[in-house]
């Protein structure tokens, strides 16, 4: 009994890190740092995480920032970051360091054990800084038939050495009780399958192997937003045909006769564009990944049909289903890529494009060089501080413009049999 105890206890000091971190959900006006190297710099999962933040919800009043730069390392993040990025003052923050860590080539010991004390330092003046959320990301992959000139041998040999900075990722996060994004197992299995079915001319990592197009970008926001903890629950419209309709919290109904029910939206489902074959598009990676399924269920529920089957036009789609299917519930998100929502979403990640586009130069070049100038004038620091000020005053009213942009969208679910 004793003995039992005694592993009991050590179960529980090993789990306990990632207990407590696992209770550190998004919260309302909270604000998100998204770190990265050039990867991050593409602004396109930073952009499809703020895109999710705003648009579908998971908590109130978030404002998002990306802080990427091309060919950084954990530690040159490291170095840089409290003058680039605590200014934000940021309650949950996103790291993806490993690409460029790794040397392009086998890992070395010494490499190893500079990425580990490097993601530890990252992790530590975070917590310094009362960042109440952190989350290490580990790299993604590189594409195993783009990446270097398409030597496959070459590839193989560094997706294993990113597979090792995945594992130090990991086991820095458990160290230091904070959460773990995995990046490179998702981008791995969505990129074997994809592959598969389109071709190795349909990359995952890049047509350069290294840089995600828009598909592989969808991973890595997938398994950030994951390990945010959002639920994934967009909405629920419960409409009986021989009763009334009903709808959850973001949403309302503004009438509902004869199997035509009217809404209104303040949270959307997240939407996908483009031509599935397409490594630039977002509809072809969902085949294989639960995007879905995890984080973008907006069900409809049908109660008491008279038809086995029953024909559902949602905006400029029409698709049948089983009334056993619907009584049980479907996803709207899923079944209609094309939706009412579309040309809203259009609009607000635009409004977002324009506030990341800002960031980049911001935090890399008027930021970062301010400490310079205090250098090189320290009489004038109060005008110095007035510019620090301005330009992130521009900022945020850039990330206010986003969030406005979030508007509710009015839509028609319309239920027929079919006979």
């Amino acid at each position: 009994m004793k003995h039992r105890s005694i592993a009991l206890f050590l179960v529980l000091i090993l789990i306990a890190p990632f207990a407590r971190a696992a209770d550190l959900a998004l919260k309302p006006n909270d604000t998100v740092a998204v770190c990265g190297d050039s990867i991050t710099e593409q602004k396109e999962y930073s952009v499809f995480i703020e895109d999710y933040l705003l648009m579908c919800q998971p908590a109130a009043s978030i404002r998002a920032a990306q802080f990427g730069w091309g060919g950084e390392t954990s530690w040159g993040f490291l170095s840089r970051m409290a003058n680039d990025v605590l200014w934000l003052k940021p309650s949950v923050v996103t790291t993806c360091y490993g690409m460029n860590d790794g040397g392009y080539g086998p890992l070395n010991p010494d490499r190893a054990k500079q990425y580990k004390n490097a993601q530890r330092g990252i992790v530590q003046l975070f917590k310094g800084a009362n960042t109440r959320v952190i989350i290490v990301g580990s790299p993604g992959c590189v594409d195993a038939d783009t990446s270097f000139r398409g030597n496959t041998e070459q590839a193989a040999v560094y997706n294993k050495t990113l597979a090792s900075l995945r594992d130090i990722a990991q086991e820095t996060a458990r160290q230091e009780g904070v959460l773990f994004a995995n990046v490179y197992d998702p981008m791995i299995d969505a990129m074997t399958k994809a592959k598969a079915k389109y071709g190795k001319q349909y990359h995952l990592a890049g047509g350069d192997g290294i840089h995600p197009a828009k598909n592989g970008q969808l991973v890595m926001a997938y398994a950030y937003l994951k390990a945010m903890g959002c639920d994934g629950n967009i909405g629920t419209f419960t409409v009986d045909l021989k009763a009334t309709a009903t709808a959850s919290d973001g949403h309302k109904i503004l009438s509902s006769q004869n199997g035509s029910v009217e809404l209104e939206s303040s949270r959307y489902p997240f939407c996908f564009f483009g031509n599935p074959s397409d490594p630039n598009a977002t509809t072809g990676v969902i085949e294989f990944l639960p995007f879905n399924d995890e984080l973008n269920r907006l069900t409809l529920i049908v109660k008491n049909a008279d038809a086995d089957r029953l024909r559902i036009t949602w905006g400029n789609t029409t698709k049948e289903f089983p009334a056993s299917a619907l009584e049980k519930g479907i996803n709207l998100a899923a079944e209609f890529l094309d939706n009412p929502f579309c040309n809203q979403f259009k609009k607000v990640e635009q409004a977002i494009r324009i506030q990341q586009n800002y960031e980049t130069p911001l935090h890399k070049q008027l930021l970062h060089d301010l400490p310079m100038y205090q250098n090189a004038a320290p009489e004038e620091s109060e005008s110095i501080a007035r510019i620090a000020a301005a330009v992130q005053k521009k900022d945020a009213a850039l990330a206010a413009a986003s969030s406005a942009a979030v508007t509710p969208v009015k839509h028609t679910i319309k239920i027929e049999p079919v006979k």
